[in-house]
């Protein structure tokens, strides 16, 4: 549960990812995560932040709404989002986004291919696990040929921070990636600056985060919101509690169900050993005639 009452805002807040991340003139804090999460992949000059709902061609078409989206020096295109917890069709989603930011680079009725596409990234910040099985608190996901391993599209790619699996202890912070990891989950429960946070992009985010230097409007917003996620999480844990005990309830249903089919089955065995009918044993027990006569 998020906490009202720390010196710093949660980053994993819906506002306080915007406060932080979504500011035109703080736009350097982006750009720099944008550089550790690229590690060299791509290096990010400059950003302009993007209109957050992108509506289809025509009224039949789903609008979709982003939580951030900035555009790069060179025109691609980066999609932010805040995950909670996990969607049956969240991939879905994620690759939808994708593929209506691409879409949209080519106008209805053009068919001009003289120009290459611009390129477009997903980048997924997850408070939940894919799966229990992988440890990584990194995807980076791209097309690539199968048979060969190598990448088939360099213009697209996914990138997904799964930051339960994050667990790296202070000492082992090493390159500013991991620095960024501990900051996004940790950033709320801190009560003073970290040595090891040192960097002026570091110093510059525990400022815009803290709580007294917001306006009273701002921290309205912002109560508004931790109230919002902390109703979300009791709401998750309630439901996985009711599942829970339901799939308990079935379980035990079942096992008294098979216990009282297993009791027929042994009266039936012993009345056919008597030699009584098949008829009469199948009237006395329940079991059908077929069920009898297979004992």
């Amino acid at each position: 549960m998020t906490r009202i009452a720390s010196r710093y805002i949660d980053p994993l807040t819906d506002y306080g990812f915007k406060h932080i991340f979504g500011n035109e003139p703080d736009k350097d804090i982006m750009i720099d995560f944008l550089n550790a999460l690229f590690e060299g992949e791509k290096i990010i000059a400059d950003i302009t932040y993007s209109p957050t709902e992108h509506a289809g061609e025509d009224a039949k078409e789903k609008k979709v709404l982003f939580d951030l989206t900035c555009t790069g020096a060179d025109g691609e295109v980066f999609i932010i989002e805040m995950q909670r917890t996990d969607q049956e069709f969240f991939k879905d989603r994620c690759v939808f986004y994708m593929s209506r930011l691409i879409s949209a680079q080519l106008p209805r009725g053009t068919s001009n291919w003289d120009v290459p596409l611009k390129e477009v990234y997903l980048i997924g910040i997850m408070e939940f696990q894919f799966n229990k099985i992988n440890s990584n608190y990194l995807h980076n996901i791209a097309l690539i040929n199968r048979d060969t391993g190598k990448i088939f599209y360099k213009g697209m790619g996914y990138k997904f921070l799964e930051l339960p699996n994050f667990d790296k202890k202070e000492s082992e912070l090493i390159t500013d990636l991991d620095k960024w990891f501990y900051l996004l989950k940790n950033l709320s429960r801190l009560d003073k600056i970290p040595d090891f946070l040192d960097k002026r992009i570091f110093q510059k985010i525990f400022k815009i985060a803290e709580m007294s230097k917001m306006t009273k409007e701002e921290r309205e917003l912002y109560h508004s919101d931790v109230k919002a996620k902390s109703d979300w999480n009791a709401g998750i844990r309630y439901a996985e509690k009711k599942a829970a005990e339901q799939a308990r309830l079935e379980g035990k249903l079942e096992g008294k169900l098979e216990g009282k089919l297993e009791g027929k089955l042994e009266i039936a065995i012993n009345l056919k050993k008597e030699g009584v009918s098949v008829e009469l044993i199948a009237k006395s027990t329940g079991l059908s005639i077929e069920e009898v006569e297979q004992l």
